[in-house]
């Protein structure tokens, strides 16, 4: 078959297919263009979720009438000259417009400032229609109807009109969290009035509008610099979580980006901080020299590539991780508004003579989901469960009554002011520490908290000497499939340094003959199994030297406190001391909070006394 040149309208038709997937995308291009045009005001109105209208009004620059007639045209633009190595406009491909025009019914008018009177170009299909004087204020409005209506195929893959709509929506947030200083309003017939005013140089407020009042509460600064890439933003505290990645930010010099190596860096900066199936919320602002990132990977601009990954990656997690350290401990204040709202869900359901629901079975510690690992009599103990504590019936017995004990440092009146997480006062359920603070109460789960110290404390020994450990009198002897003893000896070294020595026992076990004396009693048996699952999964032997903290965090959550277990008074304002010295405590290894704090203000509301 005989090549031939295509068409200019397929031509288009064809980039269309690249730069203008959805109503969403036409959206980013054509505020894109207003920002570029140096706009403080743009308002974006929709109709069928943006394939029966879309118009886009600014006060930019404006154009006049000879721009207007190469700006339908491919590879036409202002943007840049005669080289890709310094784009510093969130345009610069010359494809946006003569894309929409080719595959929708596309006007423009436009006036420059200053100028006399502004003018109009119409387009339908890649075909211009006319180019004339109009009306206009300084400014540009771009009018898109029908969107698809030459390629009607491309409409059987859109979604439901309110899921366009919300597409378009997400495009505007991320521009309006971008540009501060630009007032964005979003309105029409498929949706309600959404207005972002302008904040100046406020980026926080901006935020706040965007991502909620409570954002703003709960969001730590970032400012950081490496090499030649500069990182600032604000990044939540890892008890402010959401269940999808939607929350989280990333700009690329003022251009918002969808990149899977940003991504991936804010998930391992939040890594054991924050629960299986919560994502963060972040907004992070990169700064880096155009000659150093492509900006022109995809067509729709939102990938980039950078010419050093692993030192952004290593910038953005370590500056994040600094940022937790620093002030990550802090409970969200969600916790408290939710703690809140349960209170007063019980109060105003209540009423006399009420019981509960004979459906709900009452707490226990033997069935808690945090209840203690079970050992078998065969296995040599029983670990916290009632057997293993039956040595202890001889001491007085524990009561939650903290001044009821006899602690070895008086208990002084203005104790709970000299620590952030107050003293001790009562223990509930065998599993909850209630602390008085100065201005309020924290409740503390007590196998939560002491999961996190072991883990710090392992991962603290891992960057300065071998973990000490105890010697078993008699070996444990685990039964595994053999190849999950290969894979286990084949890290026999990394996990000697944890203080967990194994060795082959034959061709199906592995001899357990030390384990790490910081975990006390720990379940052998347990502990090996779940390792051995855990290298299988990752699917490589080469992975465990970078997995060492992961592997510390499952031994220590076999060598924490248990539910179920009574602590003296002196123990549990132990465990909160340890607490308040510990970076990163505010979580436990699989980022549930470790405790909550209600204010004393909160609880004057609960009794209307304020």
């Amino acid at each position: 078959m005989a090549i031939k040149q295509l068409s200019e309208t397929l031509i288009n038709q064809i980039a269309a297919g690249e730069v203008i997937e959805r109503p969403a995308s036409a959206a980013k291009e054509l505020i894109e263009n207003a920002i570029d045009a140096g706009a403080t005001r743009i308002e974006i109105a929709t109709a069928g979720g943006g394939k029966a209208l879309l118009r886009v009004s600014d006060n930019g620059s404006g154009m006049e009438e000879a721009d207007l007639e190469l700006a339908v045209r491919r590879h036409c633009t202002s943007k840049i000259s005669d080289t890709l190595e310094d784009i510093r406009t969130l345009g610069f491909r010359g494809e946006a417009l003569p894309s929409i025009a080719s595959v929708a019914r596309l006007s423009i008018a436009s006036r420059r400032t200053g100028a006399a009177g502004g003018t109009e170009i119409a387009v339908a299909g890649g075909k211009v229609l006319h180019l004339r004087p109009a009306a206009a204020n300084p400014g540009t409005i771009v009018e898109v109807r029908d969107l698809f209506f030459a390629t009607p195929a491309r409409l059987k893959f859109l979604k439901t009109e309110r899921a366009e709509a919300a597409a378009i929506t997400e495009v505007v947030k991320r521009m309006a969290i971008a540009f501060p200083q630009v007032r964005f309003v979003l309105s029409g017939s498929d949706r309600s009035t959404l207005e972002f005013p302008a904040t100046g140089n406020d980026h926080l407020a901006r935020m706040a509008q965007v991502l909620g009042a409570d954002f703003k509460d709960n969001a730590i600064a970032l400012d950081a610099m490496r090499e030649d890439v500069g990182l600032t933003g604000f990044a939540g505290v890892p008890t402010f979580n959401r269940g999808n990645s939607a929350h989280q930010y990333a700009f690329v010099n003022g251009r918002p980006v969808q990149d899977k190596l940003i991504l991936s860096a804010i998930r391992g900066a939040y890594a054991e901080t924050i629960p299986s199936g919560r994502y963060p919320v972040a907004v992070l602002s990169l700064t880096v020299d155009p000659a150093l990132v492509d900006v022109n990977v995809h067509p729709a601009k939102s990938d980039v590539r950078f010419r050093d990954p692993g030192l952004v990656r290593g910038l953005i997690v370590g500056a994040i991780r600094e940022a937790l350290v620093r002030e990550g401990d802090r409970a969200a204040t969600t916790g408290a508004d939710g703690m809140l709202r349960a209170f007063t869900a019980g109060r105003s359901g209540f009423q006399p003579g009420w019981r509960p629901s004979p459906a709900a079975a009452p707490w226990t510690p033997e069935t808690s989901p945090s209840r203690p690992y079970e050992r078998t009599a065969t296995a040599g103990g029983y670990g916290f469960t009632e057997r293993s504590q039956a040595a202890f019936d001889g001491l007085a017995m524990p009561t939650a009554r903290a001044e009821a004990a006899q602690p070895i440092e008086p208990m002084r009146a203005e104790e709970p002011s000299r620590f952030p997480l107050g003293a001790a006062r009562a223990q509930l359920h065998e599993n909850y520490i209630v602390a008085q603070t100065e201005n309020g109460l924290v409740i503390v789960d007590q196998h939560a908290a002491h999961e996190r110290l072991v883990f710090e404390a392992m991962r603290k020994a891992l960057h300065s000497k071998r973990l000490s450990s105890q010697v078993l009198l008699i070996p444990e002897i685990v039964d595994l499939p053999e190849e999950d003893c290969d894979r286990l000896m084949a890290f026999a070294e990394e996990l000697g340094e944890l203080g967990l020595a194994v060795e082959r026992f034959g061709p199906g076990a592995i001899a357990v003959r030390e384990t790490p004396a910081m975990l006390g009693e720990v379940d052998a048996q347990g502990l090996i199994r779940q390792l051995a699952d855990e290298i299988a999964e990752w699917d490589t032997a080469s992975g465990l030297a970078a997995k060492l903290e992961y592997v510390a965090a499952t031994m220590a959550c076999h060598g924490s406190v248990r539910s179920g277990r009574r602590l003296r008074p002196e123990e549990m304002n132990a465990l909160l001391r340890q607490m308040e010295a510990t970076p990163g405590s505010g979580q436990c290894n699989h980022g549930r909070p470790t405790y909550i704090e209600l204010k004393l203000s909160d609880i004057e509301r609960l009794f209307g006394r304020s």
